[in-house]
């Protein structure tokens, strides 16, 4: 990973942004693979702008890498203010696009987000031939949703799963 890539990503986690859950959210979304670790959870929120539905607020939980986290709290600003058709337009690759070219082995960090967000929008990915990101069933955001660690299947062979990265948000 180059440096300018890097500290893009260390800048954007220093501080994350729209970082846990959302109460009465309008719409949930979760993606990832239970077999890896990587999973990410999106909550959205919307209002009504002049007669059309547009994203008000997002906010994100992950257990993932520093890049899924970084390209997470990018994206939940990116979207305010769109539709829903402008944000379902946006790929992976467009979610990503402030910190520069990923490189192939995180591309799949920004497909991770990309996948929460058409699943709480409620659109089917066109799967991609390289994806690593396997989705999970769209879920409407109802008042008791589980958190993300119940979307982790118990390990086919009983081993304990580790997971690398869990952030809470700041309180102050």
């Amino acid at each position: 990973m180059n440096d300018d890539l890097q500290q893009k990503i260390e800048s954007a986690i220093a501080e994350p942004k729209n970082l846990g859950e959302m109460d009465n959210a309008d719409a949930v979304g979760t993606a990832g693979s239970a077999d890896c670790g990587d999973m990410l959870r999106m909550w959205i929120k919307f209002r009504d702008e002049d007669g059309k539905k547009v994203i008000d607020r997002a906010t994100f939980q992950t257990f993932g890498c520093e890049t899924a986290i970084a390209v997470a709290s990018l994206a939940t600003q990116l979207i305010q203010g769109k539709t829903p058709e402008e944000a379902m337009a946006m790929d992976g690759e467009a979610l990503s696009a402030q910190l520069g070219p990923l490189p192939p082995m995180r591309i799949h960090c920004a497909q991770l987000v990309e996948g929460a967000l058409r699943q709480a929008l409620g659109g089917v990915p066109t799967p991609k031939p390289a994806e690593t990101v396997k989705l999970l069933t769209p879920s409407p955001a109802p008042a008791n949703a589980p958190t993300l660690m119940d979307s982790f299947s118990p390990a086919k062979d009983g081993a304990q799963k580790t997971v690398r990265v869990i952030l809470k948000p700041k309180t102050e």
